[in-house]
């Protein structure tokens, strides 16, 4: 069945015929988004759920999301997504960052020059018929220094316009190199030196609680050079308005340009109808080139992912290329059933996991790798968790997760091998993926195998004695269980031994008493693996 997406805002009838023209059932119902008791009815149908702003993702809206995969925001922002909770469903929440780049770089610009020009004042005066050409003295761009204050996707553009224009940049981005910021041409500062020495300063990071929230707050603002002019068409909350409006009307600031706001849609705010001051309504990505690009960007990510695995642009997940995700299928898979194996087998609370990675695998995307193999862990206590979840659960239960690669170091070109770790023990297991592209375990509590992997498989674990197959055959075959592959390995002669069987069908517990009253065995356990 071909997966089923709901577009809920207003995207282009462009960006909605990608779905179609890629097999996806696609219901576009542009105005739906802002009636969220209609959306809260009919999300369950959907697997994917593409917006814009309109349309709020709030926990009751995924409670009702029965079956819904992927999230697709066409813009920057996901304020309207709760994130946390689209995360603890298993939904991946993506977006689209680089759809609007130019458009939202091109917009601090131009509100530098408005405001450098105090050209809406003076618009607006000339409209009324006034002639006040000496109220308006701006200033000049050139020569001036701009402070960047995160120097990224956006950031980087208006650091490249600016030296255009002959400013000279300087950057404050704790992620920013020293080669990258030479590459730029840009000088790379700490913020207290790019507060005293702007004559402008534009800011370009994200809203974080705690970390970037009032990165220029009154303290910071006291900081600034007098005569300095802020612009900020990033986020609302990274400026402390208040202490700016005062500022502003002291005149150590000059002017300020926002087309973000604290609270939007902003009705009131202390820097509304202050001399020298220009607002935008959250303009930054509103061109028409902006909104046909994110739109027809956030398509092909859902369609991607639905479609192939690939997963693009994800906020709450690795991301993994659609190239990725043919090579590293078989290996997902694998870190996957080899988390099963160690969760099913594991009835103690989980303290730490501990992934290793050998050979070409060790050069694969791990951070995928580690979701699917902690996914497959946790399936056991709750079969609803998946690879965005996992890692949620995990850390909301404390468990600590670890992460090794090395170089090929045995006789396969790679494998990965996992770790529980309990109070009072540690499990091992690794596999591999042959040439065919199927996985398989090839070690179990340091025993080598070579088992194929099914929906259904059955482990023993026995003194290494005579009768064991016989007695695992005879019991199978005489309550009609089918084994489609049978393996068997040994620590040493007459050591711990295990068996793995591959059946067609689970085993019925009756069976699985039988075996244990031969008093042959140590352990059987049923398996139950998603080979789909």
């Amino acid at each position: 069945m071909a997966p089923k997406v709901l577009v809920s805002d207003k995207l282009s009838e462009t960006a909605v015929q990608i779905f179609r023209d890629r097999g996806i059932d696609v219901d576009f119902m542009p105005d739906l988004g802002k009636d969220k008791e209609k959306l809260a009815e009919v999300i369950g149908q959907y697997d994917g759920l593409a917006i814009r702003s309109a349309t709020k993702v709030t926990p009751t809206i995924l409670e009702a999301a029965t079956n819904l995969k992927v999230v697709g925001r066409a813009g920057i922002g996901t304020d309207n997504v709760d994130k946390e909770a689209a995360s603890k469903k298993g939904v991946i929440v993506m977006n689209t960052p680089f759809g609007n780049m130019i458009t939202t770089a091109e917009h601090a610009i131009a509100m530098m020059f408005a405001v450098a020009r105090q050209i809406p004042e003076a618009s607006e005066s000339t409209h009324a018929g006034k002639w006040e050409k000496s109220k308006f003295m701006g200033v000049e761009l050139t020569n001036k220094t701009l402070g960047v204050i995160g120097a990224g996707n956006i950031g980087g553009i208006v650091c490249d316009r600016a030296r255009g224009l002959k400013m000279k940049v300087i950057a404050y981005d704790p992620f920013l190199s020293d080669e990258k910021a030479a590459k730029m041409h840009v000088e790379k500062v700490e913020l207290d030196d790019l507060l005293s020495r702007s004559d402008f300063i534009t800011l370009h990071v994200p809203f974080i609680a705690g970390v970037t929230e009032n990165i220029l707050s009154a303290e910071n603002l006291a900081k600034t050079k007098k005569g300095v002019r802020i612009v900020n068409c990033a986020r609302g909350g990274l400026v402390d308005e208040e202490a700016l409006a005062e500022l502003l009307k002291s005149g150590h600031v000059a002017g300020a340009a926002f087309d973000v706001f604290k609270v939007e849609p902003a009705k009131e705010n202390p820097l509304f109808n202050l001399p020298n001051v220009v607002c935008t309504p959250h303009l930054g990505a509103a061109t028409t080139e902006a909104q046909e690009n994110v739109a027809l960007q956030v398509a092909d990510q859902m369609s991607n992912y639905l479609l192939t695995g690939a997963v693009e642009n994800a906020l709450n997940m690795p991301s993994v290329t659609a190239e990725e995700a043919k090579v590293m299928g078989p290996w997902i898979k694998l870190a996957e059933h080899l988390g099963a194996f160690a969760g099913q087998m594991t009835d103690e609370p989980i303290k730490a996991i501990n992934i290793l990675y050998d050979g070409v695998v060790a050069d694969m995307n791990l951070e995928a790798l580690n979701c699917s193999a902690i996914a497959g862990i946790m399936k056991k206590a709750n079969p609803d968790v998946n690879m965005v979840s996992a890692p949620v659960v995990a850390k909301e239960r404390g468990i600590q997760i670890s992460t090794t690669n090395q170089d090929k170091a045995g006789a396969f070109d790679g494998y990965i091998k996992i770790t529980v770790v309990t109070e009072g023990m540690e499990r091992s297991v690794a596999g591999t993926v042959f040439s065919d592209g199927k996985p398989r375990f090839i070690q179990i509590k340091g025993i080598n195998i070579d088992a194929e992997i099914g929906a259904h498989m059955l482990y023993t674990t026995n003194e290494d004695v005579p009768g064991i197959i016989g007695t695992l055959g005879q019991t199978m075959g005489e309550n009609g269980v089918n084994i489609a592959n049978f393996t068997l390995g040994r620590s040493e002669v007459g050591g711990g031994a295990i068996a793995l069987l591959y059946v067609d069908e689970p085993v019925k517990a009756d069976v699985i008493a039988k075996l244990c009253d031969t008093g042959m065995f140590r352990q059987v356990k049923q398996l139950q693996f998603d080979v789909a």
